[in-house]
């Protein structure tokens, strides 16, 4: 029995320390962190043979009040259930309730005075706004009965009867609401005031009560809107009139319907020759049009007719100050049109950039997704952040008053627009949740910037993308680091984590760990199953092992789940050369490397001060082994290297001959991010090898591992990671023999810090 206790107990304990390396193996599978494949999601990262997706179209009436800056709408909703689930109760999203007085938002920021504060500053800390959707009925269209319960930035409604599979629900909803200063207090949209001529800029979105989605992994994605986390929207077909001020001009997603109407003859024949158009914009509303419409200032009002199929959610601009140019991007499913509205403080920069940064955009990510599906992709101006919507995004960049600017005002504003325009493919169509993950739309279309931007102009300043720009923030304190997959209203650094991360991450992918062509087909693979569609994360990380057949799970796991970072470091060299087993070579090699061993700084004194030595001045003491030299080669030595190699094969013979150079590396993982090893060669013919190392050396040890090279000439130098292309933290160590990079300083005149006198001043 105690044998029996004794072997259990060490069967057990082993069993234990297994399953514990195994818990820390950096290649463990993500088994247990992604959700069980079922018939909505296969293991393969494809939509299951019971996938579904609900629906809602959307008919809405609107009125921008350009006197009092208010919204009045009246909206009918046509909901279709297509899930196996009979539904009780649905949910709706009023965004807008984020700027209500009593919202959570307000209650939760954190913030602190100063004893030195602007006055901007102290104006947004004190200002007041009446924010939030006015409810002012909701009711079945159908006959079928219902109550509403609204929760902060949710809406529920209770069903009288149950929504079975296959029913639609309608219903209409009218509200209003008070339209926000973006220059005062931000947000996402707004409007912008222009003093000099008493004008509006208006960018409107979030403006209607939205239905949320219902899904299989969550259900009702109802987790509410505290101002990070962004939209969780289902496809529908939108019909849309939009009542403004006569003279304004209206871009918004979709078509427009009643060209006639709100158009001039002039105009509409420009907006014609722009859809034949594929070499340069061609301006359908002019600079000196729209300088007139601002002085004027019509009294009546004009209604601008919209419709959009197959999209997750609506977006416009209205704004007389708006000029107006398109051009036509040739595909192979069909044209597009690119178009920018701006007002005059945005030229020369838009006028001669936005509607080419657009047109590019399409060009690469539809190179590396699929053809842009939608008829236009639109890019208006105004003057703060950037945000996105389908076929419509509101950007920033201006320059000077005089007209001149900086380079980074001309690639900031080249580049927030190819970012915004390129979420039309992510999140727009490939239709994550953003609610919940940031990164699976910032992150992906970030990378593709990255592409883009490339594809603009040669060595393009992206801020975003390369390995190396993501370094300080991996190496950095982790107190304020989280993982990527981390919930979007929890994340710190908002931008290195959702956005800077993940694009280096792919882009590591693509360059280093896949290789471009499996990266490319992988991706457009993820791109076109889930376009127009609700991918999760396991869907993307099984899709790009799927169809690549590559396996990443040690690299989502790295660097989507840990906050890990890479250091990767050569912490030895080790030199070989094959013995010959001649006595005459290998004495010989011995004798010159005697010659080389350091002397000991005792000699070095004794023959400074010209020591004598009892032996060196009394020759009787001298005897054989004064004399004697083991690296000598003697009769003996010859005869017995001669009675060895008649005992060897001819192959042996030659193996003997091997004059390669071996080198034994050391290499450890200093950082806990396993990553490929790359490794350049330099030898001393000038010559040089670049070796490239899959991850999966550290699969039998995360932490150490060492790998023996070898060269037919002798290396000078080491270099690991030469092409900074793994986000490697401490390239110090990544040297040998080792180097220290020179750092410039600067000499400066010191500064008089004597304490002014302020009685001698206040004289």
């Amino acid at each position: 029995m105690k044998q029996f206790s004794y072997l259990f107990f060490l069967i057990s304990g082993c069993l234990f320390a297994q399953t514990e390396n195994y818990n820390h193996n950096k290649f463990k599978q993500l088994k247990e962190e992604l959700a069980t494949p079922n018939v909505y999601r296969t293991g393969g990262g494809a939509p299951g043979h019971k996938y579904y997706q609900n629906q809602a179209n959307y008919n809405i009436k609107l009125t921008l009040d350009d006197n009092s800056q208010k919204i009045t709408g009246q909206e009918e909703i046509e909901y279709i259930n297509n899930s196996p689930d009979a539904l009780e109760y649905i949910w709706l999203q009023l965004d807008q309730n984020v700027r209500a007085k009593d919202s959570d938002t307000k209650k939760i920021r954190t913030g602190h005075f100063s004893k030195k504060m602007s006055f901007d500053s102290y104006d947004r800390s004190q200002f007041e706004f009446d924010g939030g959707f006015k409810i002012e009925n909701v009711k079945p269209v159908d006959g079928k009965g219902f109550t509403y319960t609204i929760n902060k930035t949710m809406m529920r409604l209770d069903l009288e009867n149950t929504l079975k599979p296959g029913e639609k629900i309608k219903f209409s909803v009218d509200w209003w609401y008070n339209i926000n200063d973006r220059m005062k207090i931000g947000g996402r949209s707004g409007y912008e005031y222009f003093e000099e001529n008493d004008n509006y800029l208006y960018t409107i979105a979030q403006f209607y009560p939205r239905m949320c989605v219902y899904s299989d992994i969550e259900g009702w994605q109802n987790k509410q809107f505290l101002g990070n986390g962004e939209f969780t929207l289902p496809f529908g077909d939108y019909d849309v009139k939009i009542t403004v001020p006569s003279d304004h001009v209206v871009a918004a997603t979709g078509m427009v319907q009643n060209v006639n109407e709100v158009l001039t003859a002039k105009q509409k024949e420009r907006f014609d020759r722009a859809k034949k158009t594929y070499d340069e914009p061609v301006l359908i509303v002019t600079q000196s049009e729209a300088e007139k419409a601002e002085k004027k200032k019509s009294k009546t009002t004009k209604t601008w007719h919209y419709k959009a199929e197959n999209v997750r959610d609506f977006a416009f601009a209205s704004s007389r100050k708006f000029m107006w140019d398109a051009m036509a991007v040739k595909q192979n499913t069909k044209d597009v049109l690119a178009m920018s509205y701006y007002p005059k403080e945005g030229n020369p920069i838009w006028e001669k950039y936005s509607t080419h940064a657009v047109a590019q955009t399409l060009e690469t990510y539809s190179r590396h997704t699929f053809d842009y599906p939608y008829p236009v992709a639109i890019s208006v101006n105004s003057k703060s952040i950037g945000m996105e919507y389908p076929m419509i995004c509101f950007n920033f960049g201006r320059p000077e008053k005089d007209g001149t600017y900086s380079p980074q005002t001309k690639y900031g504003m080249i580049g927030v627009i190819i970012h915004e325009v390129g979420h039309n493919y992510f999140p727009m169509i490939i239709n994550s949740d953003e609610r919940q993950w940031t990164w699976m739309d910032e992150g992906l279309n970030t990378f593709l910037q990255f592409l883009t931007e490339q594809d603009w102009e040669e060595n393009y300043p992206s801020r975003r993308g390369p390995a190396r720009k993501i370094v300080n923030y991996m190496k950095g304190d982790k107190t304020g680091i989280m993982p990527i997959m981390t919930n979007s209203e929890s994340l710190l650094q908002f931008g290195n984590n959702a956005y800077g991360k993940p694009a280096a991450a792919l882009n590591i992918l693509r360059e280093t760990v896949m290789g471009r062509e499996l990266f490319d087909h992988a991706f457009k693979t993820y791109a076109q199953r889930w376009m127009f569609k609700h991918p999760s994360p396991a869907d993307f990380f099984r899709t790009m092992e799927d169809a690549s057949a590559v396996d990443l799970d040690w690299f989502w796991r790295g660097w989507f789940f840990t906050t890990d970072h890479v250091d990767i470091a050569l912490e030895n060299v080790k030199y070989f050369q094959v013995g010959s087993g001649n006595p005459t070579i290998e004495k010989g090699i011995a004798t010159e490397n005697k010659k080389n061993e350091p002397v000991t700084i005792t000699d070095i004194l004794n023959k400074k001060e010209g020591k004598k030595t009892r032996v060196g001045q009394n020759q009787s003491l001298v005897d054989f082994y004064n004399s004697y030299d083991k690296n000598n080669v003697t009769v003996k030595d010859k005869k017995k290297y001669k009675e060895k190699m008649a005992k060897l094969s001819a192959k042996e013979k030659e193996t003997l001959k091997d004059s390669k150079h071996y080198y034994e590396l050391a290499f450890s993982n200093i950082g806990g991010l396993v990553m490929p090893v790359i490794v350049e060669f330099e030898f001393d013919n000038g010559a040089s090898e670049i070796i490239r190392i899959p991850a999966e050396i550290w699969l039998r040890n995360n932490t150490n591992v060492s790998k023996v090279f070898n060269f037919d000439n002798r290396v000078t130098k080491i270099t690991v990671d030469p092409y900074l292309e793994t986000a490697d933290t401490d390239v110090d160590n990544n040297v040998w023999p080792k180097e220290i990079a020179p750092t410039r300083f600067e000499i400066y005149k010191s500064k008089n810090n004597k304490k002014p006198n302020l009685m001698q001043q206040a004289k």
